[in-house]
């Protein structure tokens, strides 16, 4: 308790720690959170790249267009922009900003600030760039081809033409937030665009500010008094970095925190069903799947792969280990995102593998490695597929490393299986479809190290070019039905074994309501939220 008093102070709490020995529930006007945070390296939205920073960037900063948290299935909304028009041939898309809102800060939110933002997140080409520079935009030519042509109409051009849904789903990602170009300047320094001061300060338009940041220990936000929708039912928001799921669960318990994010399948087992707590469960857009590298003589096999699709246990696992926590899910396309297929053609049948495997002229199985990463839910994914999978012959040695030294085989391409999750990084299904189903060069040392097809030697130029076909598709029924087709046959033809998608499950006090986690395609949205 001694900490949490401490902690509320520095989020300018009103009442003295000696006046509060004991708490029974967090102050009516404040939401506070219990969740590990120590991810966080910039709040900087053209850096952010995290899970954590991601989120509260999300409730800081406003959009050209984006999610109702109340009705994530709608899609994209308008935000800063109320309407946008196309040009005759597709590449320009000419934006209308809402005129007299404002930033936290007082300035005027204007098309200049839209386009210097997105200028400022090309040009600084930290990590998420990619996001925006797929639209054929430089640091050379973004100033050219992203124009305020007055304060309340931006034009963004592209390389050629695209979907448009595309282009807008990818300017809901962080990357696409909207700074005060005034503020932002004004604390510039050697030319970094206010980046450095931007890792922890905020200049947004959303429901909130950032108040104060303790890396590893908190992150106070404040409601925005000049933000332009409905205004924050919670007045302040207190983010505890708790590590260990058995202490979020206790303060949860003893009404210190609202919300506990990171409660382990015993944790949530133990709340559910007491009195005055409860949880919310969200399907959210993490897989986990393991892949086969295709210069592997066995695993190069088709009727190898289909083999081993069958020897895994799919159910066993997600209602053991991981109950509550991942759902069976057997395509790249998170369910919740447009074009996603709820097909699970494979279960677990150790016969049907073994008749595979003689087919494949291995009656006798084989000997295989796997690299793993030292978390504990990949490592009983894989012991799983040892145990399977060996009873068809096929012996699997695991590895277990560090993140850093099995991306680092992965991405080297000397890796038998790998087993590992993957998350989408905007709204979009070429956001997976891009990395799962396109290999732009199979060389060695082609440097496409991003795209999963290429780190499992997966040369694919026909499911490439029908990837490619997807992203400028502007039928949207047609659209849709190329992500169908392309994942019933990436499910059959493909060395990934998509086995899961996670479902993130939050306990919460009975009393709070309207939490959106931001399902698949989005982020946690704090402004809707109440206490009764």
């Amino acid at each position: 308790m001694k900490h949490f008093k401490i902690s509320l102070l520095a989020a300018a709490a009103v009442v003295s720690v000696a006046a509060m020995p004991s708490l029974a529930a967090t102050p009516k006007n404040m939401l506070v959170v219990a969740q590990t945070i120590d991810d966080i390296i910039s709040f900087d939205p053209a850096q952010s790249f995290e899970f954590t920073s991601n989120e509260i960037d999300n409730n800081i900063y406003s959009f050209l267009v984006a999610f109702d948290p109340m009705n994530l299935d709608a899609g994209y909304q308008p935000d800063l922009a109320s309407s946008w028009d196309i040009s005759e041939d597709g590449k320009t898309i000419t934006f209308h900003i809402v005129e007299g809102r404002k930033f936290a800060s007082g300035n005027p939110i204007t098309a200049k600030d839209a386009a210097y933002s997105l200028q400022r997140a090309i040009k600084l080409n930290k990590t998420p760039s990619f996001i925006l520079s797929q639209f054929g935009f430089t640091a050379d030519n973004v100033d050219e081809k992203v124009v305020a042509t007055d304060d309340y109409t931006l034009q963004i051009t592209t390389d050629k033409k695209y979907a448009v849904s595309f282009v807008l789903n990818c300017l809901t990602a962080n990357i696409a937030s909207i700074v005060d170009s005034k503020l932002v300047m004004e604390h510039e320094a050697d030319g970094d665009m206010g980046n450095d001061w931007l890792r922890s300060n905020t200049a947004g338009s959303g429901a909130y500010i950032l108040k104060s940041f303790k890396p590893n220990e908190s992150v106070v936000l404040t409601a925005n008094d000049n933000y332009y929708g409905d205004k924050p039912k919670l007045k302040q928001v207190f983010i505890r970095h708790v590590a260990e799921s058995a202490s979020q669960r206790l303060l949860l318990e003893k009404g210190d925190v609202d919300i506990a994010r990171n409660l382990s399948t015993e944790d949530v087992a133990a709340i559910s069903g007491t009195e005055g707590l409860k949880v919310q469960d969200e399907l959210r857009g993490r897989l986990m799947y393991w892949s086969a590298n295709q210069k592997s003589e066995y695993l190069s096999n088709p009727k190898v792969l289909e083999a081993m699709k069958w020897l895994t246990d799919y159910e066993g696992m997600a209602n053991s280990f991981l109950k509550g926590q991942y759902t069976v899910h057997q395509t790249f396309l998170p369910m919740t995102y447009f074009g996603a297929i709820d097909d699970k053609p494979y279960h677990l049948d150790i016969e049907k593998g073994k008749a595979l495997l003689a087919e494949a002229g291995y009656p006798d199985g084989f000997e295989i490695n796997a690299i793993v990463r030292e978390a504990q839910e990949r490592i009983d994914i894989a012991q799983s597929l040892q145990d399977t999978w060996g009873k068809a012959g096929i012996k699997l040695t695991l590895t277990i490393g560090t993140g850093a030294q099995t991306l680092d085989k992965y991405r080297a391409r000397v890796h038998d299986i790998y087993v590992g999750a993957w998350g989408p990084d905007y709204s979009d299904p070429n956001t997976n479809a891009g990395t799962f189903a396109l290999n732009p060069g199979n060389a060695d040392d082609s440097g496409n190290t991003g795209y999963l097809a290429w780190r499992n030697a997966w040369d694919i130029p026909a499911y490439s070019q029908r990837t490619l076909d997807a992203v400028v598709e502007n039928d949207v029924d047609k659209r849709k039905q190329m992500y169908v087709d392309l994942q019933k046959d990436f499910q059959k033809d493909s060395p990934f074994g998509i086995m899961f998608q996670q479902i993130e499950q939050a306990g919460m006090q009975a009393n709070v309501k309207n939490l959106s986690l931001g399902g698949a395609v989005s982020s946690i949205a704090f402004w809707p939220v109440t206490k009764d």
